[in-house]
């Protein structure tokens, strides 16, 4: 699906980002080598900081957030959270500022970020069928990361296979931690288009209170994620209506069913407060 609602209007591409040289320029710290992708939250590129010699994800977040006045405030804010996250399953920032002024007079804010040399869970269920086996060892990365970033006080708000990422050597980790922060205050469609036309948080994945009252959601609408992302790694398909239990495929432990169905409860008192 990846998200798209089919009743809901398709965004406008982004503009276009400036050319490799010209991002160059505006970046002189890096050596910037490919775009890597694109989404509503701004643009990717493969990077080297020159200083260390290090291979960095560049996320440069769409230019018209700089001319929010509050932006700025809550860019630093938000970013200092991020950056005090370090765990291993968890994709790692490494700086975040504003730019120098481009030629064009333009200023970008943006991230550096771990380089994750590997593909996302969805491409990787693309490819083919996971295992529960494959999917239990998994998932309690996953949570663990969560609790982690949930005790710091930041909920991701964005949990989908897209946003989980798996190296080659099989390493699990979450991206976009928090990003979902990055918005306009004020903003009552808070999760804004991304280029696909599907809200910020895929909708097959939010938890029902994200979608009714985007605003006022805690860390209990991760979890109701991940228990999305668990039943699909179980079963191949999205839990939506009335959705048949996950051992009702092939291989799947009946046990599993319980877990699944409390982290999907419709309310977030009645799930797992915790990810722990």
């Amino acid at each position: 699906m990846d998200g798209a609602l089919a009743s809901e209007p398709q965004a406008s591409p982004p503009p276009p980002m400036p050319s490799i040289p010209a991002m160059d320029a505006v970046f002189p710290q890096l050596e910037v080598l490919e775009p890597l992708g694109a989404g509503g939250m701004g643009r990717v590129y493969k990077a080297r900081q020159t200083h260390f010699d290090r291979i960095v994800a560049l996320k440069v977040l769409p230019p018209e957030l700089a001319r929010d006045p509050a932006f700025t405030e809550r860019f630093a804010r938000e970013a200092r959270a991020l950056a005090r996250l370090n765990h291993p399953n968890i994709v790692q920032c490494y700086d975040f500022r504003e730019s120098s002024p481009a030629k064009d007079g333009k200023t970008y804010f943006y991230l550096l970020l771990e380089f994750v040399d590997g593909v996302n869970l969805r491409q990787s269920m693309r490819t083919e069928a996971l295992t529960s086996r494959e999917a239990l060892g998994i998932v309690p990365r996953l949570c663990d990361a969560l609790n982690y970033a949930h005790e710091q006080g930041v909920p991701h708000r964005d949990i989908k296979p897209e946003n989980i990422l798996i190296d080659k050597q099989g390493r699990v980790k979450i991206a976009d931690f928090g990003l979902a922060r990055f918005q306009k205050e004020g903003d009552t469609d808070a999760m804004t288009l991304t280029m696909s036309g599907a809200r910020l948080g895929t909708a097959a994945c939010m938890a029902p209170e994200q979608i009714e009252q985007p605003h006022d959601v805690d860390h209990r609408a991760d979890i109701y994620s991940l228990g999305v992302v668990f039943y699909e790694m179980l079963t191949g398909e999205l839990p939506l209506g009335r959705f048949a239990p996950p051992s009702d495929t092939r291989g799947v432990d009946p046990r599993l069913d319980n877990v699944v169905f409390r982290t999907l409860e419709k309310q977030a008192d009645k799930r797992y407060q915790s990810a722990g």
